[in-house]
């Protein structure tokens, strides 16, 4: 509504405006060149008030409904009526740095390939050109060995045994999802990265496809390790992500029970981009199990959790909670059992039965028209429908629903 009375109003003044103008020229040639100018314009209206004053009048009655537009704006939303009145929005856009530098060279099916977002997390490589839920041209290679420190890879067509996967993705137009084709050897690829500090890796990044996928890429790339975000060497805590929460969280922890010896169990689902997040969080704080409320809010300053108060950890609390550590068992005590594999016997009718079971796992999903989704499990909704979670760099996290009817496969990816 105030939007509408705001344009209104503009066009009632443009509008008494020209007609101003128009009969200014009707009065004369020269004065209707002068009225052209806001100081003569002025000056015509006063000499001719009798035949200008209807369109005076016309633009007046404009200025009403813009102050009362203008003034509902600012009842509701005074960021933006003082970034209108600023003329904010006369100046051109800054381009934001970018947050990885990656220059490759080549093209992923037959099209030219500028990833955006890079990330090398729970052994999966990931390039990706696009901010949306899918991406417009992906690279994803799921890695055998974990990686630890620095990585080498070399894979030739003819080598044997087992390999990285690699899945290829493109988007294209006017579908909603991905066409996608996996291969498990037959390709080159050479990967040589160096961790970087603070969360990066950064190395060379060489791939060639069989000529049917016209696929060939070779440059030097930087990905990101977690999904952390740093400013001048300290977490930035405005990055919406699930380590972000964790990284608060375990600070929180550490602070309020005076000790460095706290385990974060895994989070709850989370949605994000979101301002406030209330969570039931478990850790194991000073070798015991504990299970602890915390409502998380979203501030000018980043994550925080409401009503901390407590002061930084200290060199001598760290010294004492160090001390104060439990010893470690001897070595012919029983090591607790190691949990179950959910990947065997894991199927979709499992997931439907028990979905709780399997809550915020990575699923991948293929699609009986051969698309891919892959992402975390975040349940089944009112309708019935698969529901998958990704992670989105910069964007937060997104959630794509499935129809069991629309699935033709579907993996449980860890255990």
């Amino acid at each position: 509504m105030d939007a509408l009375l705001i344009l209104g109003g503009l066009l009632l003044i443009l509008t008494g405006l020209v007609w101003l103008v128009m009969l200014a020229f009707g009065t004369s040639l020269l004065w209707g060149m002068g009225s052209l100018l806001p100081p003569v314009t002025l000056v015509y209206a006063l000499r001719h008030w009798r035949v200008a004053r209807k369109a005076v009048v016309l633009s007046a009655f404009g200025f009403i409904p813009l102050v009362v537009g203008l003034t509902l704006l600012a009842s509701h939303d005074s960021q933006r009526l003082e970034a209108i009145v600023s003329l904010a929005w006369l100046k051109p856009e800054v381009q934001k740095p970018a947050e990885l530098q990656i220059a490759l060279h080549g093209e992923l099916n037959g099209q030219p390939f500028a990833p955006q977002q890079g990330e090398l997390i729970d052994g999966v490589l990931s390039l990706r050109e696009g901010q949306d839920f899918f991406a417009r041209r992906e690279i994803s290679i799921r890695l055998p060995q974990s990686l630890n420190g620095a990585l080498t890879v070399d894979v030739l067509p003819q080598d044997a045994g087992p390999q990285p996967e690699v899945l290829v993705s493109w988007l294209l137009p006017d579908h909603d999802l991905p066409e996608a084709r996996r291969l498990n050897r037959g390709y080159t690829l050479h990967l040589k990265l160096e961790p970087a500090a603070p969360n990066k890796l950064v190395g060379d990044f060489h791939l060639v496809l069989p000529p049917q996928y016209k696929t060939a890429l070779s440059g030097k790339v930087e990905l990101f390790s977690n999904r952390l975000r740093y400013q001048n060497g300290a977490v930035d805590t405005t990055f919406d992500s699930r380590d972000t929460l964790e990284y608060v969280i375990g600070d929180y922890l550490q602070r309020r029970f005076a000790t460095r010896a706290v385990e974060l169990h895994s989070l709850p689902p989370v949605s994000l981009p979101a301002e406030r997040v209330d969570l039931q969080v478990s850790a194991r704080i000073n070798g015991k199990d504990q299970q602890l409320p915390v409502l998380l809010q979203k501030g000018k300053r980043g994550w925080r959790v409401s009503g901390d108060s407590f002061p930084a950890l200290g060199q001598a609390t760290a010294a004492a909670s160090k001390s104060a550590v439990a010893p470690e068992a001897p070595r012919g005590a029983v090591t607790a059992a190691r949990p179950l594999d959910r990947r065997q016997r894991f199927s979709l009718d499992r997931l439907q039965s028990n979905p709780s079971r399997y809550q915020n796992l990575t699923m991948r999903v293929q699609t009986v028209r051969g698309a891919q989704a892959e992402g975390r499990f975040n349940g089944i909704d009112t309708d019935g429908q698969i529901v998958i979670r990704r992670n989105m760099s910069g964007a937060g996290e997104a959630s794509f629903a499935l129809a069991p009817e629309e699935i033709s496969r579907i993996e449980l990816l860890e255990p």
